[in-house]
């Protein structure tokens, strides 16, 4: 006997390193699979605006246009301040400078376009955080001397409560609908397989408008109705049907 024993120890310590290997064996799902894209959206009150605003000048030189802009944007920041912006919800968003050229042809001119000066742009992205006094903070820009307003843009700060509802939502839906497919297909239950997420929350697209709008001489406030934003959540889920 342990002649044996020591003769089959010995085979197997001969045979080559390959046939040791161990071997994973995956099971591949065997019941159907249904894929189901779902979206859930739940809408809520903003409680944040944002309003791009800015100044122009111009001059003779670009030294000159880019001082007398510098002025002008001094002057609207202190604006904002003093409607309550606080220095952080204020950021510059651009500053430009470029040479102006008039290219209509004049009678007794030389041909070509005639060089009339600079013009320097200053622009501000304000975040507004009470947004009832977003059409008074209009009027207070455009009295400050603001040559441009884009917005406002309404959003809530903090999504995430909306967004969690919206999920809720969406996932309740994708498991009534695998449901309903596993009992009209004749299976007994739906088991939950995978999900994948995509989320937005909480803002709508920026409006643009024109300055002119906002004169000194029209309504008292400019009327800016927010309305609602709304989150929403896309998911991507599936289910196993089992009988």
């Amino acid at each position: 006997m342990k002649s044996a024993f020591a003769l089959m120890a010995l085979a197997t310590a001969s045979l080559p390193v390959a046939a040791l290997a161990q071997t994973s064996v995956t099971i591949a799902e065997t019941a159907p699979v249904v894929t189901l894209n779902v979206t859930q959206s739940v809408e809520g009150a903003p409680d944040i605006a944002t309003v791009g605003t800015g100044v122009q000048s111009r001059a003779m030189t670009a030294q000159q246009a880019t001082r007398d802009n510098a002025a002008k944007t001094e002057k609207l920041v202190a604006a904002l301040a003093k409607a309550g912006i606080a220095k952080k919800d204020i950021q510059t968003s651009g500053i430009n400078l470029s040479a102006q050229y008039d290219y209509n042809q004049r009678e007794g001119e030389p041909a070509g376009p005639r060089f009339t000066g600079y013009e320097a742009s200053n622009q501000l992205t304000v975040k507004v955080r009470d947004v009832r006094k977003t059409g008074a903070l209009l009027d207070a820009m455009v009295a400050a001397g603001a040559t441009s307003i884009n917005g406002p843009s309404f959003a809530i700060d903090d999504p995430a409560p909306l967004i969690a509802q919206a999920r809720g939502a969406a996932l309740k839906d994708a498991k009534a609908q695998a449901d309903f497919y596993a009992q009209a297909s004749g299976f007994r239950s739906a088991r939950l397989l995978t999900i994948s997420e995509s989320s937005s929350g909480g803002n709508r697209p920026m409006p643009m408008m024109e300055s002119a709008r906002f004169k000194a001489d029209a309504a008292p406030t400019t009327p800016v109705e927010p309305g609602l934003v709304s989150a929403s959540v896309s998911l991507t889920v599936q289910y196993a049907l089992e009988r």
